[in-house]
């Protein structure tokens, strides 16, 4: 299914508001891809996403920095879901904005870790895993540099029926403006 004009102006719009935020210094851009499972079926994931300046959280060790990004989930062909309302083989839009958390100071071996959580939006269609147009995006990863490797998870989280979810595992690449 392709997308929406409208659907599209919305996202590019998210993408150009996310540039604009203040001050661009030390703003990290990645761009990511790799493989996501909704159960054990694959498909091919891609992201673009923005880290702002890292703030310390009060007194602690623990750093928070903006982040939003862009993604684009392919559609799969799964028979078992071929009638199944709705399927899977819409290709899906996501557009994300949360934290991105740390802990430690550069000099740590343990600071490149990372969590982060964002709140997302779809468009573009529905399927068994991304069944509504709000979605809760969570990722796991290690970023050194221009490098890195995340685990991240998209779901509902139950609001809205089917949850199948999608697990992804991405590899990206970055630079820092």
């Amino acid at each position: 299914m392709r997308s929406s004009r409208v659907a599209l102006g919305a996202l590019a719009a998210l993408s150009l508001a996310a540039t604009a935020l203040p001050a661009a210094a030390e703003t990290h851009i990645e761009i990511q891809g790799g493989r996501s499972y909704m159960d054990s079926h694959p498909t091919d994931a891609f992201f673009i996403e923005s880290v702002f300046a890292a703030r310390p959280i009060g007194a602690s060790r623990f750093t928070w920095s903006p982040d939003v990004s862009i993604g684009y989930i392919n559609g799969r062909n799964v028979g078992r879901y071929e009638n199944s309302h709705p399927g899977v083989n819409n290709n899906v839009w996501v557009g994300a904005a949360g934290a991105r958390l740390h802990y430690g100071t550069d000099g740590d071996w343990y600071h490149p870790f990372f969590f982060s959580f964002q709140v997302a939006g779809t468009a573009g269609g529905r399927t068994q895993a991304l069944s509504s147009a709000y979605e809760f995006v969570s990722t796991l990863g290690w970023q050194w540099k221009n490098l890195s490797f995340q685990v991240r998870h998209i779901s509902n989280g139950s609001f809205q029926e089917p949850n199948r979810g999608e697990t992804m595992a991405l590899i990206g690449v970055g630079f820092d403006i």
